[in-house]
């Protein structure tokens, strides 16, 4: 019998072995957790395409985050879903400072100000076209975007952002949304870009939660192909210069690859997101039995860390805090 002088066996004969050789762990640290609001009082209404995700009126998503808190889940996304009859063309409801948006972020700083607040920087929410930038005669057009997303930005600041997410896809938009922010003295403001965010079939329950599908035609004119990869190093170039603060790679599981491209190409602080799409199919294929959820959910968030990412933007992450309790 040959002798064999290398047995990597041998670190992983006990479970506490295992865990001292363990390259990868996933801490609550590591996770932000987006979560849906809405007008009203004392309303919550669960999104049908992903169970266990809700969307809740302010008062209640306060009461969402102390929950959180308590489970040492610290960083959230909050995503609006504005009425039909605030949105228009130029997204004007976006700069209303006394809106459901800003309101509510001036609330949850007030109550909780060690949280960190991530929001979201796009026309998509307030457009009556549903797209992410201004719309005119059936054309996205970048630079008339710009300011637009720059004030929308500055609105968010005032109500006490902690971290900005341009998820637009605009060219040039992180130059423009800092050099807004610096110049009216929030340069503390972080910009988490979402760099190389996809043109991708996995939005559709975000879609459904806050009914804001475009009116016409897709996305594809400004979000990325998805059959290109180093298209992500130019993007995120570009993002870098112009003052971004972390590196977002959206969808993540499909996009483990580009996830380890960024990663191993520039020094800033790599982010994923863990989108709808990705988070309802592991929801159905458990409902039916077919796998075994929490460990393919374990799984996933750590194949996104072990891929280069230090942030990861899940639906999960309630649940996975609420399984570490356990």
């Amino acid at each position: 019998m040959t002798q064999l002088t290398h047995r990597p066996r041998r670190n992983r004969k006990t479970p506490t072995i295992r865990e001292m050789v363990q390259e990868n762990r996933i801490s609550l640290t590591d996770l932000i957790f987006p979560l849906f609001l809405i007008e009203g009082n004392n309303k919550n209404s669960e999104v049908v395409s992903m169970p266990g995700i809700y969307r809740w009126s302010g008062d209640l998503l306060l009461k969402e985050i102390e929950a959180c808190m308590n489970l040492g889940l610290t960083s959230f996304c909050l995503f609006p879903s504005i009425s039909e009859h605030l949105k228009d063309k130029t997204a004007k409801e976006s700069l209303n400072e006394n809106g459901l948006y800003p309101a509510t972020i001036r609330e949850i700083k007030k109550q909780f100000p060690e949280a960190v607040i991530m929001t979201d920087v796009a026309m998509d929410p307030y457009s009556s076209d549903g797209h992410d930038g201004f719309v005119k005669d059936g054309k996205i057009l970048n630079d008339e975007t710009l300011q637009i997303l720059a004030q929308m930005a500055l609105v968010q600041a005032h109500a006490g952002a902690d971290i900005i997410g341009p998820s637009d896809m605009m060219d040039g938009r992180v130059g423009v949304i800092r050099q807004t922010l610096d110049d009216n003295n929030f340069t503390e403001v972080s910009i988490m870009s979402y760099t190389a965010k996809y043109a991708s079939a996995f939005y559709g329950p975000f879609r459904d939660a806050l009914d804001s599908a475009p009116k016409f035609g897709d996305k594809k004119t400004y979000q990325m192909n998805p059959a290109n990869s180093r298209e992500a190093i130019l993007e995120a170039e570009l993002d870098m210069n112009e003052g971004a603060d972390f590196l977002m790679v959206k969808p993540a599981l499909s996009y483990l690859d580009v996830i380890k491209t960024l990663n191993d190409n520039f020094n800033l602080p790599i982010a994923a997101y863990n989108v709808s799409g990705e988070y309802a199919m592991v929801k159905a294929a458990a409902e039916k039995k077919w796998i075994d959820g929490d460990k393919v959910r374990d799984e996933i968030l750590l194949s996104i860390k072990r891929a280069g990412a230090s942030v990861i933007l899940t639906y999960f992450a309630k649940e996975y805090a609420m399984s570490l309790k356990k």
